[in-house]
């Protein structure tokens, strides 16, 4: 296994081999995330899983996050996009450098029906450059799925990162 990028990635992998149930590791990361994520704990969104190549998100259909129409609103599906990039890009960021969020394109081209779950992925390229690079930006298309198994919204997420201070 390859060394973690980082204090947090050091963390997850120690709580992904730790043998504990699925359902207990979700929970320990869903915690540790929304306690620095705020409007994600409000929203109610939780980790299924994540490692340096894929987190995977998800959000219940539930009042908080519901449009007049009741199915979840297009921003939440937004937080949640932007959620799975920013789990599976804080896996790979070094300690040394700041994850930026740049742009965030998305279409909406079905009505949701139940919950949703999105799911990031870094490719190996990707990782490599985040990892070894001083400064740069990825695109992240996010696939997101609703309750009955449909892609209502297409979304592409574009992640920078940058030294935490300049070089005087």
């Amino acid at each position: 296994m390859a060394k973690p990028a980082n204090k947090i990635a050091a963390l997850v992998a120690k709580i992904n081999s730790s043998g504990l149930p699925p359902s207990v590791r979700s929970a320990i990361l869903t915690t540790a995330y929304n306690v620095q994520v705020k409007f994600a704990a409000f929203s109610g969104v939780r980790i299924e899983s994540a490692n340096e190549s894929q987190a995977v998100l998800h959000l219940k259909n539930r009042f908080r996050v519901r449009n007049h129409i009741g199915s979840i609103h297009a921003c939440s599906i937004g937080l949640l996009a932007e959620s799975a990039c920013g789990t599976v890009m804080g896996l790979n960021v070094r300690d040394s450098h700041l994850l930026l969020l740049k742009s965030m394109n998305m279409k909406c081209v079905k009505r949701t029906q139940g919950d949703v779950k999105a799911v990031a992925t870094l490719t190996r390229e990707q990782q490599e450059a985040i990892q070894n690079e001083d400064r740069g930006s990825v695109d992240i298309s996010v696939v997101v799925t609703d309750g009955a198994g449909q892609e209502p919204v297409e979304c592409t997420v574009s992640f920078a990162w940058v030294p935490r201070k300049r070089k005087a």
